[in-house]
């Protein structure tokens, strides 16, 4: 259930509550793509820095170890000792980053795994199935996700064959959440709008789901080489035809800066490999913009990533003790580096939060965007 607590502009303050606990939106779900954050974190850290929900790939899960080993083991949660609700994505999206490696049918989409090079198929009910296997609180609607530069014929043919198949989901999560020994009898269903950068087919697609009464909706198909111009102009068409009485998530984004704007723009969640991705490469985030740990400035620099923060890196660490472990290849380098940058963006979605609450957002955010642009 979702409650719609306050609202400012086009922003949305909100409070979904699942079967593994409630969810203060606007929220960022981390990426732990096979039941882990890429960097060496645990779930314990994750509490620690203040996560709320973990994000898991159903295609990588269903790949290794395989749905049913884990549902054998007692779902996601107990395999990866994670208390906190999980949100698990249907494999469509590797529909189009595996796009060599897939055949794209009516029933669905047969792969090759990129492990072993068996073959795979994979449609609306087996994904469902899959994500039933892993007992996630939020399952996501299997998709096609078009390149947003397609043409308008093809992005069109996959958005009805998303609408035909989110039909096929609906029918199979409800089967599954009522069948005897269902680990998540409760498992939300969030439908996916598509559409590329076409705003009148995404303002349709946006339209026809909206009437299905989803738990929720994303928005898919952005951030795949589209402008960020072009991604808030699709957000801008598309989520006013969406119910504010439910959740929206604008799926693999993004930079502080997009959190900012696309909360503007009424998006209650999200989630990006990026804060992990440059934590382990030695970018990490600050209230003052991205810096590079790497930059030889940094060699003496006794002050922490950010005199802001209040993590548990900048609380003990320098940039320059930092900067040696990535120099010397230690493995401590990346943990560090993403549990500040996670730390950085759970952080981010809290203050916006609490500046939603006390009504300042358009303050906070002209603010935030200024701080950013100094680095």
């Amino acid at each position: 259930m979702y409650n719609l607590l306050k609202t400012e502009g086009e922003a949305k303050r909100g409070r979904l509550i699942t079967s593994r606990g409630t969810i203060e939106t606007p929220v960022f779900m981390n990426v732990a793509t096979a039941a882990a954050i890429k960097g060496g974190l645990s779930s314990d850290d994750l509490n620690a820095i203040g996560c709320q929900v973990a994000l898991c790939n159903t295609y990588h899960l269903h790949i290794r170890p395989g749905d049913e080993t884990v549902a054998k083991l007692g779902g996601l949660h107990r395999f990866m000792s994670y208390d906190r609700p999980i949100l698990t994505d249907s494999g469509g999206f590797q529909v189009f980053s595996l796009a060599s490696m897939n055949k794209i049918t009516e029933e669905g989409v047969h792969f090759s795994s990129h492990i072993d090079g068996r073959k795979i198929f994979m449609g609306p009910r087996e994904s469902m199935q899959i994500q039933s296997n892993l007992a996630s609180d939020i399952a996501m609607a299997f998709d096609e996700c078009p390149p947003a530069t397609a043409e308008r014929a093809y992005i069109q043919a996959a958005v009805d064959r998303t609408t035909r198949w989110l039909h096929e989901c609906i029918d199979e999560v409800d089967k599954l959440n009522a069948a005897k020994g269902t680990m998540n009898s409760q498992q939300m269903l969030f439908g996916i709008v598509q559409g590329g950068i076409s705003h009148d087919i995404r303002a349709a697609h946006a339209r026809q789901l909206a009437a299905l009464d989803m738990a929720g909706y994303a928005i898919g198909g952005l951030a795949v080489g589209e402008t960020h111009a072009e991604m808030y102009g699709v957000l801008e068409a598309t989520v006013p035809n969406l119910p504010k009485n439910k959740p929206t998530y604008l799926m693999g984004v993004g930079t502080p800066e997009n959190l900012l704007e696309a909360v503007a723009r009424g998006i209650d969640f999200f989630d990006c490999v990026l804060p992990a991705r440059n934590g382990r490469h030695g970018h990490v985030f600050t209230s003052h913009g991205k810096i590079n740990l790497f930059n030889a400035k940094h060699e003496l620099d006794d002050s922490p990533i950010d005199a802001n923060c209040t993590c548990p890196v900048c609380t003990k660490h320098s940039r320059a003790y930092l900067r040696h472990l990535h120099k010397a290849k230690e493995i401590l380098a990346m943990r560090l580096c993403v549990i500040h940058n996670l730390f950085f963006y759970n952080n981010l979605m809290k203050e916006i939060r609490q500046a939603l609450d006390n009504g300042n957002f358009a303050e906070y955010k002209a603010h935030m965007l200024e701080n950013f642009r100094q680095n």
